[in-house]
């Protein structure tokens, strides 16, 4: 009999979406029905896709957690143990790109972006994280402080930032914020775990932590270098593309015509990750048979639900974004920077990534970085990131006015707490811009900055990064609050022990 992941674990998954996606839902809703008016079927397509987009996102959970954690943990153990170099960075390499190339969240960025070939963003910022893989597996192999690697790389992110045009600019920035998605996070966590088991001293298991951070930064560079020599295409505005249906016929028409499309890109996308999986276990691996169908049904759960998300986003999810963004802008612009507060504040629960990795930080930390706090951070980050985006919707002013300081302090601050909060920090940032924003926020500023009538590609883009960078400045804060307490708790112990020590001295003078 073939195993299958267990009904109790579905639901938990399933229980899970439904309460991340739900709040953004009833927000859009409430305000779709009582102040910013829009068509019945943009409504319907909406609810609709919101199904979709909960079984999806539940179902592709479950699929990444028994297949992609499981095949990177594999691989990281197995690497580690041929003890070769060139290995692990080949391998390193090649699985950057095969991971990337499947994530969900680049798919969505690619096709919002004018201008520039879908896949030829999409094989740059593959290349991108590829290439930073490589340096991740250096750093923990190693064993180089993550913040001097940080440091040298956003020195060079901000040299070569003042070169490209600025249509290339916001998008190399959100770039590096997509691509540490669901897909990828989970695979380059448990790869970075598998990698630093090979080190037996007591920073190895922090060092796991910043692979994420890293591999935001490769296709951020990536991209930087196509705006020197990529000839800029003909292309009009995705979000200026707004589904509409006359009927809901047309509208059940227009979801079963997305499927076959998105059934082979999904396809395609996986497929170097999953022929990979299949080398590896013939050669190398050679797993037993229920653990190996473990992994193939997972890859199985992944793509159904992968496919699911990505129609539920696409056909419903995406346009009434755009329309909501417009239409606020339109009657209301000073609700504009509010109303996306709001939806950041709880937008940053539906990103599945962010999940796995606060799990994964209470569990290394042992308990001293609760989950709740982890939460509660990216909240505070993620509201006053969307915030900030629709003041650069409404204003026009330039992205590097906000990126620039936002990772001077975010790098400044590195010098001041534990590592591991740093390395945690960056890996935040990179998880917390994930689906949920590039799908419907992005969308949303999108419609709002055409209907101010301001530039899409320089005032809109760099949303994400915005995301992206936030949460490097909250989490560290948090850090420095611990860092205080833990030293005002070791100062009442110290106090509390020569207390004790003077009250035995006294009495054996006393005797």
């Amino acid at each position: 009999m073939i195993p299958t992941p267990g009904k109790t674990i579905l639901r938990e998954k399933l229980n899970e979406s439904i309460a991340s996606v739900i709040p953004i839902a009833l927000i859009v809703a409430l305000l779709c029905l009582s102040f910013v008016p829009v068509t019945t079927d943009l409504m319907l397509a909406f609810l609709l896709g919101t199904i979709m987009l909960v079984v999806g996102m539940g179902l592709f959970t479950l699929g990444v957690e028994a297949s992609m954690t499981q095949i990177g943990n594999h691989t990281g153990a197995r690497m580690t143990k041929s003890r070769k170099l060139w290995l692990i960075l080949t391998l390193s390499f090649i699985l950057g790109i095969a991971i990337t190339v499947a994530e969900p969240d680049l798919q969505v960025l690619a096709s919002n972006v004018p201008h520039i070939n879908t896949t030829v963003l999409i094989i740059t910022v593959s290349v991108g994280v590829g290439l930073f893989l490589v340096i991740c597996m250096l750093r923990i192999l190693l064993g180089v402080q993550l913040r001097w690697v940080l440091l040298a790389c956003y020195i060079l992110v901000f040299a070569l930032a003042s070169f490209p045009e600025a249509y290339f600019l916001s998008v190399a920035f959100d770039s590096g914020g997509v691509t540490t998605g669901p897909m990828t996070v989970p695979f380059i966590m448990a790869l970075g775990v598998g990698v630093a088991s090979i080190r037996s001293d007591k920073n190895a298991e922090a060092d796991s932590f910043g692979l994420v951070a890293l591999c935001s930064v490769g296709p951020i560079l990536a991209v930087m270098l196509l705006g020197f020599f990529y000839k800029m295409e003909d292309g009009v505005v995705a979000s200026a593309v707004v589904q509409s249906y006359a009927d809901t016929v047309e509208l059940g028409s227009g979801y079963v015509r997305a499927i076959p499309h998105y059934m082979v890109e999904v396809a395609t996308a996986l497929a170097p990750i999953v022929g990979f999986f299949l080398l590896f276990q013939i050669f190398s691996l050679r797993l037993r048979k229920l653990p190996f169908l473990k992994i193939v049904i997972g890859l199985v759960y992944t793509y159904v639900g992968l496919v699911l998300f990505l129609v539920g986003v696409n056909v419903g999810f995406s346009s009434l974004g755009t329309i909501l963004g417009a239409r606020l802008a339109e009657k209301a612009a000073w609700m504009l920077v509010p109303v996306a507060m709001l939806m950041g504040w709880f937008i940053i629960s539906a990103e599945p990534a962010v999940h796995v990795l606060n799990k994964q930080v209470e569990e290394i930390s042992a308990g001293a970085v609760s989950e709740k706090a982890m939460g509660l951070s990216l909240s505070v980050a993620i509201a006053l990131a969307t915030g900030l985006a629709m003041v650069r919707v409404l204003t026009g002013i330039s992205i590097l006015w906000f990126i620039v300081p936002g990772y001077a302090a975010a790098l400044a601050m590195s010098f001041f707490v534990p590592p591991i909060f740093t390395a945690i920090a960056f890996d935040s940032g990179g998880v917390a811009s994930g689906p949920m924003t590039a799908t419907f926020m992005l969308p949303f500023a999108m419609g709002a900055c055409e209907a101010a009538g301001g530039n899409v590609m320089t005032d809109a883009f760099g949303l994400v990064s915005l995301v992206a960078m936030m949460p490097l400045i909250t989490v560290q804060v948090m850090g420095a609050v611990y860092l205080i307490r833990s030293r005002r708790r070791q100062e009442v112990l110290d106090v509390t022990q020569l207390a004790d020590n003077e009250i035995i001295e006294l009495w054996e003078v006393a005797s």
